[in-house]
């Protein structure tokens, strides 16, 4: 018997194996020169993208000077050259495919699609010299990448997105043949071939070249980072410290999915990553297979919306947003961090609601008080080794000059030295078999202390991006350098304070570490290389052929006008392109289409929607359909771990997941949740009361806060959840916060008029096709100005207001006044009654059903106790079992 679990246990990990390379690295594993061939170009593909994030292209060599220079379009054909090799090299064409070598056929593609890709690197100066006039051979190289690239697309990420690729290149081609409301002029097979191929609209797009100059080191950095044990790392140290608590195992689970989820962009490498050690814990614990599957699922892919990487997306946002990167994580922080606190919640429901306790501690627990001092002395210790490390760093730069880098790389050395050598006085990290009995938890010091080294690369990180602000590809790259040197050194160096006598074999141990690390890291990189360049074609068609306005009128017939019904449209067709592309290609994709029409018809109906709430809306629901059923594949990489159902178990990770579904509504309505012109002191109001919020909405969801509700109850929590999110819709329908004034009275007093720092203002113009339309705007004066100082002219024609002059660059033209508007509307702010006032009504019917649980709880405790004195124990247990019933059922 023991054999057989042991067999199947086996199985079940080669399945999982092949799960994740199908997915993310290839399910070829060539012997043999072939397979020889492909890790080098693998390793090759590393190399190459940390030598152009580096800054020694740009070094003065002696005798060569500089060398290596490359432009962004060079670096992008180059990209997608290596991409397009390993795709083809690395994924079968078909089930029946061999894997343990490469077919000529498909060494005859790599080879020609390498070269289509790097057609533009390669006759970079030739196709510079003739922009727009593309020649026989051009349009040939171009029809052939693109029906490779078509393939490698099918190859890696299934033919969900090859399909849509193939449907705009139809559209753009058969544009006058199309039903009314989608037509265009259409364009010729050579323009096709040279705006999609040889320009950089198309496959080279903003997309690939975030691949090439993000995405790339980034995924490296964590590749880099789980190969030296950081994951595991992660994993024990959120069990030893919440493995204790009701649900213990499943709270660690989320923790270290989160953790993990820092350094991974792929939902399915996350499940199987922890899951593998995190859902065999928490079904000793009580939970079932589904569930256990399910948070999995729920946590791993949240692991995408927390940044630094957020999948990828963030890079794009850059892009597509116009913001900075630290702009961007920054807007992204606080949803990712409370959808994260509501997820342990529900686990913290869940466990109460199957009366389960947490796993045994070695150490006796300490009084509460005892662990609050504790963690408040930890709070303090790192707040002032972060001051003595900012002012440090702010003294020593401008002290040393010159000589500071290698003061600040000495001393970050002398750290990493230190840490080690409080790692090499307790144990080695060993992954726990899941599939043994119930063990005790790691116990928290010793575990702690075994990977603070890890922290560093992670602390250079963050600093690089937010204290330095060096660009993201810079800054991964720092970070990376110093992995690849914690990766190599870790273990001689441990072995040297452990007083151990085998140094050649921890340095190559260590080396050898690096190299699959920079392997792995590379093979990582195929899918999203691939799906950026794919996606390209579908935003080189948007633009080639003007679909973005056709596809507002579109939405704004099924939407009726209805921004909210827009929105649902928007969430439906990210969850139904998110069943079959990758969260990447998906966003790409949604964004280009929908993201300028939400914004369009948010100032059509009176919202004024920031172009990156559009953008992490678009995301959220591209992330929500690897949990969707019936096709959601982490649900699949779950069940495959847990044994359970996957159907069942997306749907129980999908309840679970509402809490992230809901939060994108919230935030286009009320942008104080991304942080957007919020203060530090409001920020942390924001996040207490959102805290709160999406606290009790999950509560509402799982029909069960202090017990289990009754259906008014939660229906209430739910009232009190909105309330709480949106204070200001409550608030303007008591006071409306702006006031109507006549469209001649800023003709009138144009040059005194001082109206605060917010103008609202009813335009009817043209849109970019010429189209009437009506719309808002808000423009927003400088304390002081006057309105021709923002930069517009006014004057009154045929009884109307129409803007007769706009400055170049000016407040006004940035707002989005053109020549010969008509305002038909101005609303100017006027005193409103703080909207926090809504918080106390709202938090006084929170503590009336608090109140009401807490009482019936007691009433059911108070008749199990009476049970208890005055009936035998076997039918104590009876009676209980029955009321426990009943109150479940209620």
């Amino acid at each position: 018997m023991g054999s057989m679990s042991k067999n199947h246990t086996e199985v079940d990990a080669k399945a999982l194996e092949e799960m994740v390379a199908a997915n993310d690295t290839g399910a070829r594993v060539p012997v043999g020169w072939s397979g020889k061939l492909l890790l080098g170009v693998a390793l090759f593909w590393s190399l190459f993208q940390l030598w152009i994030a580096s800054p020694l292209p740009f070094y003065d060599w002696p005798m060569i000077g500089s060398f290596g220079i490359f432009n962004d379009t060079e670096v992008r054909a180059i990209h997608l050259a290596f991409a397009i090799f390993l795709a083809f090299t690395a994924y079968p064409a078909l089930a029946s495919s061999p894997r343990n070598k490469i077919p000529l056929y498909d060494v005859v593609l790599c080879l020609v699609g390498t070269f289509c890709a790097s057609y533009i690197f390669i006759f970079y100066d030739q196709l510079s010299s003739r922009p727009g006039l593309p020649i026989a051979q051009d349009l040939m190289v171009s029809a052939v990448g693109l029906l490779l690239l078509l393939e490698a697309a099918r190859r890696t990420l299934g033919p969900p997105l090859m399909i849509v690729a193939i449907v705009f290149i139809v559209y753009s081609v058969a544009g006058p043949y199309m039903p009314e409301i989608i037509a265009h002029k259409g364009v010729t097979l050579a323009e096709l071939a040279d705006h999609q191929w040889i320009t950089t609209e198309g496959v080279f797009g903003i997309a690939l070249g975030v691949s090439s100059n993000f995405v790339f080191l980034f995924v490296l950095f964590g590749a880099l980072l789980d190969k030296a044990g950081a994951g595991n790392y992660f994993i024990q140290v959120a069990f030893s410290l919440l493995g204790h608590m009701r649900g213990g195992p499943a709270k660690a689970a989320v923790v270290s999915s989160g953790l993990t989820g820092l350094i991974s962009g792929s939902s399915i490498a996350n499940v199987v990553t922890t899951g593998t050690f995190t859902i065999p814990m928490m079904k000793r614990v009580g939970f079932s297979s589904e569930k256990a599957g399910a948070v999995e699922v729920a946590s791993s892919v949240n692991g995408q919306i927390m940044p630094p990487v957020m999948g990828a997306a963030a890079f794009l946002m850059v892009e597509y947003v116009g913001i900075s990167y630290v702009d961007v994580i920054t807007h992204a922080f606080l949803p990712a961090l409370i959808s994260y606190i509501a997820l342990i919640y529900i686990v913290h429901l869940e466990a109460l609601k199957l009366g389960m306790e947490g796993m045994p501690r070695r150490a006796a627990i300490k009084p509460w008080h005892l662990r609050l001092i504790g963690v408040l002395s930890g709070f303090l210790v790192t707040v002032a080794i972060a001051a003595i490390v900012y002012y440090g760093i702010g003294w020593i730069k401008p002290t040393f000059g010159e000589y500071a880098f290698t003061i600040i790389a000495v001393l970050l050395l002398a750290v990493y030295l230190f840490l080690l050598k409080v790692a090499s006085k307790v144990p080695d990290l060993s992954l726990d078999d899941p599939n043994k009995p119930m063990v005790e938890l790691p116990e928290v010091g010793r575990t702690v202390k075994s990977g603070l080294h890890f922290l560093l690369p992670v602390v250079l990180l963050v600093w690089c991006l937010m204290v330095e602000r060096l660009s993201p590809g810079l800054s991964a790259f720092w970070a990376t350098v110093l992995m690849m040197i914690i990766l190599v050194t870790q273990r001689p160096i441990l072995s040297f304070f452990r007083q151990q006598n085998n140094f050649a074999a921890k340095w190559s141990e260590g080396f050898n570490d690096l190299i699959d690390g920079l392997i792995v890291g590379a093979r990582n990189m195929i899918g999203i290389g691939i799906a950026t360049a794919t996606a390209g074609i579908i935003v080189g068609a948007v633009s080639q052929t003007g679909v973005g306005s056709v596809l507002a009128d579109l939405v704004e017939i099924l939407s009726m006008g209805n921004i909210l019904l827009m929105l649902v449209l928007t969430a439906v067709l990210s969850l139904i392109l998110g069943m079959g592309l990758p969260t990447t290609a998906n966003y790409i994709v949604v964004s280009s289409l929908l993201a300028p029409v939400v914004v369009s018809l948010g100032q059509e109906s009176g919202l004024i929607v920031p172009l990156i709430a559009v953008h992490l809306f678009v995301f959220y629901f591209g992330i929500m359909a690897d949990v969707t059923p019936p096709v959601g594949l982490a649900s699949f990489a779950a069940a495959a771990v847990s044994g359970g159902d996957p159907i069942r178990t997306g749907f129980v990770a999908f309840n679970y997941s509402l809490r992230t579904a809901v939060l994108p509504f919230l935030f286009i309505f009320n942008t104080d949740l991304l942080l957007i012109d919020v203060s530090w002191l409001e920020g942390i109001q924001v996040f207490i009361i959102a805290t709160v919020a999406i606290l009790v909405f999950s509560s509402a969801m799982q029909g069960y806060f202090i017990i289990r509700s009754r259906w008014y109850e939660s229906l209430l929590l739910l009232l009190i959840a909105f309330s709480l999110f949106r204070p200001g819709f409550w608030m303007d329908r008591i006071e409306s916060p702006y006031q109507q004034i006549s469209p001649s009275e800023l003709v009138e007093n144009a040059y005194n008029l001082q109206l605060g720092n917010e103008l609202r203002l009813w335009i009817e113009g043209e849109d970019s096709v010429g189209d009437a339309r009506s719309f808002l705007i808000k423009l927003t004066l400088n304390e002081g100005d006057s309105l021709i100082s923002s930069g517009v002219e006014l004057i009154t024609s045929g009884g109307n207001v129409v803007v007769d002059f706009v400055g170049y660059d000016s407040v006004a033209e940035q707002a989005g006044l053109q020549f010969d508007q008509i305002i038909t509307g101005v609303e100017v702010p006027q005193d409103q009654p703080p909207k926090q006032l809504i918080y106390l009504p709202v938090l006084a019917l929170l503590a009336l059903v608090m109140v009401a649980q807490r009482r019936r709880r007691a009433t059911i405790i108070t008749s199990k106790l009476a049970l208890a004195s005055s009936v035998s124990s076997a039918q104590r247990r009876s009676r209980i079992k029955m009321i426990t019933r009943r109150q479940k059922l209620k």
